[in-house]
C-alpha cells in the first residue's frame, strides 16, 4: 500500500518512540538536564591519574553519555519519520549541536588518559571496581605506543585537516560533477546516475546493458587522471599516518584501530586464491544459461530467472522471517515477535520518510529498526537483515555494561548477513516450484559473488595499491588499471570477457578512500555464513555458542569473539566451509537446470 502522508499510516505500523520518552516535552525537560550537566565533566581536567576521581568521571561519564544516547536517537528517528517536520529537524539540529559541545567539553580526556604511566594504568584494569571500563582502558594503553608529543599530535591534527579533503573531492566530483549522459531504453532517453545504473544492468535486453556499461565508464574515462591523483593523494596520507605514528604499514594502522591482527587480512587473499573453482564454475553456468555467445561484466547482475516471485504483504513476510529464524530457538524468536508487535519497527513508505533501512539501538530501551517496505523479495530479507542487527544490539545490551555494549564494526554485518543465510536455506529447503527454488540459489550465489568474492578483490586491490606507495613507486592511471584488471580476471575466470572498461572499475569506488574498510564486508559473509550453516549442522551447541557471541558487544576483540560463535578467520577452516556451501549450491543449481 501506497501512503502520501504520515498521518495516514496505521499506529502499528509506525514505531513507538514513547518508549524513550513519553512525549515531547519529555525529550525536552532531559534535554535542558542535560545541556546543565555535561559541562561538569571539565572540573575532571587534570585529575583523571587519580584512581577515585577517574572512577567517578568514568561513572559519570557513563550516566551523561547514555541520556546523551537517548536524546540522540529520539531525535534523529523522529526526524527520519519525516524529514520535512520542521519541529523534527529542529530538534535534531540542537541536539546535533549540543553533542559537538560535548566532545569539545571532553576533547581533553583522551591526551590526559594517555599521560597516565603505563604501570598505573595495568593497576586500574586489574582493579575490579574498574571491571566496565578494563576494554576502554586497555586500548589506551595498546594506543600508547603511537600517541605523540603534543605538538607532534597538533601537527598531525592540521594535517588531518585537510588530507580528508581526498575523498570529498572524489564525492563531489562523483556526485555532481561528473556527467553521465544518457541511454535509449524502449525508445526513451534515461539520464543515467548511479542508482540508474544500478538498475540498467538488470535490464533484460543485454543492448541496454551494454549501452549503460559503455556510458557509464565513458565518464569515469574522461577524467581518469584527476581520478587517479585523487587515490594517490589519499593512498599517500594514509600511509603517511601510518609512519608518523609508528606503524609499519598504513594496513597495520588501519587494523590496530580495529583489534584485528594482520594474519585475519592476509589469510582472507590467501584463502580467496584457493577458492576460485567454484566461481568460475558459476560465471561458466551463468553463460550457458544465459545463452549469449559472449558473457560481459555488463551481464553478471541481471537475473537468469524470470517469473519466480516470493513478494508478500508486510505480515507474511514477517512469519516468513519467523519460520526462517526458527532455528535460533524460542527465546531468540520471542524477542522478534516483540519487535513486530510492541512497535519497534517504521515499515511503510512516505514521500517525506528518511530512504532505506537501518537498525539503530537505544541504551536501556530497545533497538529500532526503519524500513522503506515494498512486495519484494529483497524486502523481505531486509526484514531478516535489520532484525539481525538489532538481535544483536540487543543481546549485547541486555549482557553487557554501558561501557562495553558497543560492537566493532568488524563484526557488525554478521547477525544480519547470518539471519538472511538462514531465511534463505529455509525458503531453498521448503520451496517446491521449481522457478523460485532457482532463483533463490541464484540469489545465493550472487549474494557469495558479490560480497565474499568481489569485497575481497577490492581488499587485494587496495593491498597492492598501498604496497606500491609505501614501496616509493608512483600510482599513475595505468598502473592502477593494469592491476586491477589482472585481478579481475583472476577472480572471475575465463568465461566472461574481461571487457576494456572494467579496468577502470577501481576509480569509481568511494570505499578506497576509507582505507582497508572493504574487506569487512567479505570477513562478515565468511563467518555468517559458517555460523548458519554451524547452526543447521549441530544444533543447540552452535546455537549456544552464536547467542554468547552476539551477547559480548565490545568486551572482546572482534577475532577472538567470532571464535566464541566457532569462526576462526585466522584458519582455513571458515573458508573451506563457506567454498563447500557455494559449490553445493552450485551443484543443486545445475541438476535443477
Amino acid at each position: 500500500m501506497s501512503y502520501q502522508k504520515r498521518s495516514e499510516i496505521p499506529e502499528k505500523y509506525k514505531w513507538n518512540l514513547g518508549d524513550i520518552y513519553p512525549t515531547p516535552e519529555d525529550w525536552e525537560k532531559e534535554f535542558k538536564e542535560f545541556a546543565e550537566t555535561f559541562p561538569a565533566l571539565v572540573e575532571f581536567r587534570g585529575k583523571l591519574s587519580d584512581r577515585d576521581s577517574l572512577l567517578r568521571f568514568l561513572k559519570l561519564t557513563d550516566a551523561i553519555e547514555l541520556k546523551l544516547d537517548r536524546l540522540f536517537g529520539y531525535a534523529h528517528m523522529d526526524y527520519d519519520s519525516d524529514l520535512q517536520d520542521a519541529e523534527k529537524q529542529a530538534r535534531y539540529s540542537r541536539i546535533y549541536g549540543l553533542y559537538v559541545k560535548y566532545s569539545e567539553a571532553t576533547s581533553f580526556v583522551s591526551a590526559e588518559l594517555s599521560s597516565i604511566p603505563d604501570e598505573k594504568l595495568k593497576e586500574f584494569i586489574c582493579d575490579p571496581d574498574f571491571a566496565d571500563y578494563d576494554v576502554a582502558l586497555g586500548n589506551v594503553l595498546r594506543g600508547k605506543a603511537h600517541i605523540l608529543s603534543e605538538n607532534e599530535e597538533r601537527l598531525l591534527a592540521g594535517v588531518g585537516s585537510f588530507s580528508g579533503q581526498f575523498h570529498e573531492v572524489f564525492n563531489r566530483l562523483d556526485s555532481g560533477d561528473i556527467k553521465f549522459g544518457s541511454v535509449t531504453v524502449d525508445g526513451k532517453e534515461v539520464q543515467l546516475s548511479h542508482g540508474a545504473y544500478s538498475m540498467l544492468l538488470q535490464n533484460k535486453d543485454q543492448s541496454v546493458r551494454k549501452a549503460a556499461f559503455e556510458t557509464y565508464y565513458k565518464a569515469y574515462i574522461e577524467k581518469i587522471n584527476t581520478l587517479a591523483g585523487l587515490y594517490e593523494g589519499s593512498v599517500k596520507a594514509d600511509c603517511f599516518s601510518a609512519k608518523a605514528r609508528n606503524f609499519g604499514s598504513a594496513m597495520e594502522q588501519a587494523l590496530f584501530y580495529e583489534q584485528v591482527d594482520k594474519s585475519v587480512y592476509d589469510n582472507l587473499i590467501k584463502c580467496m586464491h584457493t577458492s576460485f573453482e567454484p566461481l568460475h564454475r558459476y560465471i561458466a553456468l551463468r553463460k550457458k544459461l544465459m545463452g549469449v555467445s559472449q558473457l560481459n561484466m555488463y551481464d553478471l547482475y541481471v537475473t537468469i530467472f524470470e517469473d519466480a516471485d516470493i513478494s508478500c504483504e508486510y505480515e507474511d513476510a514477517c512469519q516468513m522471517v519467523l519460520k526462517g529464524l526458527a532455528p535460533l530457538g524460542e527465546d531468540y524468536l520471542d524477542v522478534v515477535r516483540r519487535a513486530f508487535a510492541e512497535r519497534w519497527i517504521d515499515v511503510h513508505e512516505t514521500p517525506t520518510k528518511r530512504s532505506g533501512a537501518y537498525s539503530s539501538g537505544v541504551s536501556g530501551v530497545h533497538p529500532y529498526m526503519l524500513l522503506n517496505y515494498q512486495k519484494t523479495t529483497h524486502d523481505i530479507f531486509t526484514i531478516a537483515h535489520e532484525m539481525g542487527h538489532s538481535m544483536h544490539t540487543y543481546y549485547s545490551g541486555k549482557a553487557q555494561p554501558f561501557a562495553k555494549e558497543g560492537y566493532k564494526i568488524f563484526v557488525a554485518e554478521v547477525a544480519s548477513t547470518c539471519n538472511e543465510v538462514l531465511l534463505l536455506k529455509y525458503l531453498i529447503a521448503t520451496q517446491t516450484d521449481v522457478k523460485i527454488r532457482k532463483y533463490l540459489l541464484q540469489y545465493y550465489l550472487d549474494m557469495l559473488r558479490t560480497t565474499m568474492y568481489r569485497q575481497a578483490m577490492f581488499a587485494e586491490f587496495e593491498q597492492i595499491s598501498h604496497s606500491l606507495v609505501e614501496a616509493g613507486q608512483p600510482l599513475t592511471a595505468e598502473t592502477m588499471c593494469n592491476e586491477y584488471l589482472k585481478l579481475n580476471k583472476m577472480y572471475y575466470g575465463e568465461a566472461v570477457t574481461h571487457n576494456d572498461e572494467i579496468k577502470y572499475e577501481w576509480a569509481r569506488i568511494p570505499h578506497f578512500y576509507r582505507a582497508f574498510y572493504v574487506y569487512k564486508y567479505s570477513t562478515g559473509i565468511i563467518s555468517a555464513v559458517c555460523i548458519a550453516e554451524k547452526i543447521l549442522r549441530e544444533g543447540t551447541p552452535a546455537v549456544n555458542n552464536y547467542k554468547k557471541f552476539l551477547s559480548l558487544g565490545g568486551s572482546m576483540d572482534p577475532v577472538s569473539e567470532l571464535k566464541v560463535a566457532g569462526v576462526d578467520l585466522t584458519t582455513q577452516e571458515p573458508f573451506d566451509i563457506v567454498t563447500k556451501s557455494f559449490a553445493d549450491t552450485l551443484a543443486e543449481l545445475e541438476k535443477l537446470v
